[in-house]
């Protein structure tokens, strides 16, 4: 089994991420930036169901970083085929009158130019053995259009482009790029959001429930089976049907 790289994976949909590529039998690299402790508790998590885990921190913005963290991981536990671009920071809501430059540049700096850095680092190795699944994890923000989250929203939609354009030019190589989109899949992070506010999204769901991070992780682990081999280039909401329309 090839090796995997999660961003962004001591908690919340990273860490589910990875635990789940990792039941697939594959060596999985637990990205963190900050919280050694919770990396750690999820690379011990795959390591005591019989797996293979490393933690390795990065700040996933950072071209430097992000190089040194693949030669890392590959040292460790092999190439890397493949690559969950799961990392995200803060997302202010922000009006368009005191919206300004820098506040733009820091989403694009996860959404964007973190990826486009991660990718680079391990497209030679891709390359090299003809195989690659790279994964964005987007949002449904790009369909509703949240208010108040311009720069955010911008951000996620320029993964969508992304996804599409290098799933073309990335296909005679082997490599498949796809992106999954969730909806608002309560994580440790949203801890303190009021039930009321919880259940007021739930409602104006098709399904009628707030979706689980295992779900998303479900999708994600098809889109890196052998089962996918011909899909690329694809949008895979998960988010009961609230973007339906």
């Amino acid at each position: 089994m090839t090796t995997a790289l999660v961003t962004g994976a001591s908690r919340g949909l990273g860490a589910a991420i990875a635990r789940r590529l990792a039941a697939q039998g594959r060596p999985v690299a637990v990205n963190y930036h900050s919280n050694a402790a919770a990396a750690a508790a999820v690379r011990d998590d795959i390591r005591a169901t019989g797996g293979i885990a490393e933690a390795v921190r990065a700040d996933a913005t950072d071209a430097e970083d992000i190089a040194r963290m693949c030669r890392t991981v590959e040292q460790a536990l092999g190439g890397i085929d493949v690559l969950v671009l799961n990392a995200t920071g803060p997302q202010p809501s922000i009006g368009i009158e005191a919206l300004d430059r820098a506040d733009v540049l820091a989403q694009l700096e996860f959404f964007v130019l973190g990826p486009l850095a991660l990718v680079q680092a391990v497209l030679p190795g891709m390359r090299e053995r003809r195989a690659g699944r790279i994964v964005f994890i987007g949002s449904e923000v790009v369909d509703l259009g949240v208010p108040e989250s311009s720069a955010y929203v911008a951000a996620k939609a320029a993964q969508v482009g992304l996804m599409r354009s290098w799933a073309r030019e990335l296909g005679p190589d082997g490599i498949t790029v796809n992106l999954v989109a969730p909806g608002f899949i309560p994580t440790d992070r949203h801890d303190d959001l009021p039930r009321e506010e919880l259940d007021d999204y739930a409602r104006g769901v098709p399904l009628g429930r707030l979706g689980e991070p295992a779900e998303v992780a479900e999708a994600v682990a098809f889109l890196t089976s052998p089962a996918s081999g011909f899909v690329t280039g694809q949008r895979i909401t998960v988010n009961g049907g609230n973007t339906l329309t």
